[in-house]
């Protein structure tokens, strides 16, 4: 009796011993997830923040009860470079739409020189990892639609020189020279001054970012430029039937020329069911009715308010939810398709729609633990997190060099 006793015990010890040793197993990617997320540099491509910045009273150096992004929730998340978007509505044109792009641009600057212990302005890929190295918060600007040069190159060079490091070629309508995804065909893609505005980007330095543009817009740069393109916030058509999305193809061919695909956390470009959803007229006035109620014509508030008002939608089962991990999903289905050195990340923080679990940048680290989960290696997680776009950075930095040594 009493040996039987022994036996049980020790058969329970083992049994326990392996539940126990199983337990830290998975606990050991957490604690592995946050030290390899912290390590590395985590490079978000666009952020609509910028337009906060001109309600005037947002201050990022202080936490928000709001939004996505600020200084502390950025540190919370690891953030270490973030693009702040210049972005005006496409309809707005011609020398108006340079002067709010101006103003954007000021506005960024300004936040930047309020706060210069905790965030530094940069334009180079060697910049941000000196940010990285001093304890800061690389800040970088990208003009997000062709619209706000009014088809001028000087106007790109004087964005260039104060600090802008990517154009995207349009927003949601087309411009005076080239097509929107979203919008009727003008040009059949690029005109001949779209092609020279490419040219110019490449010689300037700035990255060309092809989300917003037309497929046949994206394959005319894709022929034109010189530098690897960047599509600063757009996912996988395949996953999600949107026109701003990519197709694999056309994914492929970005990597191809060593382009990088940076995922849209959108709810309506990462999930088919909530882009449908989100269609229907009636919701869309009544979310439309009720920003306006809230914000008046202040944009950053709208594009705040926007968000907040769709989630409660959701909650209420008017729209469908979607988790963060829909953002793996593409994360994932774009490495299927070109590998780990061509995906990066481009948020759309305070500008889009969220999805659950990724609501500000301080959630960022989930996206870390969950690659790890799916058996992504930590050098694969690295590139992916910030840096395949800083590889992108550099070689668009040393096609300028020799496009500038050749004149």
């Amino acid at each position: 009796m009493l040996r039987n006793i022994i036996v049980a015990s020790a058969a329970l010890c083992v049994i326990a011993g392996i539940v126990m040793t199983a337990t830290p197993r998975a606990d050991d990617i957490s604690v592995r997830a946050r030290k390899l997320h912290f390590a590395s540099i985590v490079v978000d491509t666009h952020d609509d923040t910028t337009q906060r910045f001109l309600d005037g009273d947002f201050d990022l150096g202080a936490r928000s009860a709001s939004g996505s992004i600020d200084i502390p929730r950025m540190k919370e998340g690891g953030l270490g470079a973030i693009f702040f978007s210049i972005w005006i509505p496409s309809k707005i044109t011609g020398p108006e739409a340079v002067k709010h792009a101006v103003d954007q641009i000021d506005a960024v600057r300004e936040q930047v020189r309020r706060h210069p212990q905790e965030i530094v302005l940069v334009t180079t890929a060697a910049e941000v990892r000196d940010a990285r190295k001093r304890g800061k918060i690389a800040a970088l600007m990208g003009v997000e639609g062709g619209h706000m040069i009014a088809s001028d190159l000087g106007v790109l060079r004087t964005y260039a020189a104060l600090g802008v490091r990517y154009m995207t070629l349009t927003h949601s309508g087309n411009d005076e020279w080239a097509d929107s995804s979203t919008d009727a065909a003008a040009h059949n893609g690029l005109t001949d001054f779209g092609k020279d505005v490419v040219r110019e980007m490449n010689r300037l330095g700035v990255m060309v970012d092809i989300s917003h543009v037309s497929d046949k817009t994206f394959y005319d740069t894709l022929a034109v430029s010189k530098a690897p393109l960047i599509a600063s916030h757009s996912s996988c058509r395949a996953l999600c039937d949107a026109k701003r999305n990519m197709t694999d193809q056309m994914i492929k061919d970005l990597a191809a020329k060593g382009g990088v695909i940076q995922i849209n956390y959108h709810v309506g470009f990462l999930s088919e069911e909530f882009m449908h959803a989100d269609k229907n007229p009636e919701i869309a006035k009544a979310i439309a009715d009720e920003v306006q109620k809230r914000c008046g014509d202040k944009e950053g508030c709208q594009l705040i308010e926007g968000d907040r008002i769709t989630r409660e939608y959701v909650k209420q089962g008017k729209l469908p939810r979607v988790e963060y991990t829909k953002i793996i999903e593409h994360i994932d289905h774009a490495v299927k398709l070109v590998g780990a050195d061509h995906v990066g990340l481009g948020s759309d923080f305070d500008g889009a729609n969220m999805p659950f679990g990724m609501e500000d940048a301080s959630k960022l680290p989930q996206i870390t633990e969950a690659l790890l989960r799916k058996g992504y290696s930590e050098e694969d997680v690295r590139k992916i997190l910030g840096e395949n776009t800083l590889h992108v950075m550099s070689e668009v930095e040393r096609v300028s060099r020799e496009l500038n040594s050749a004149k």
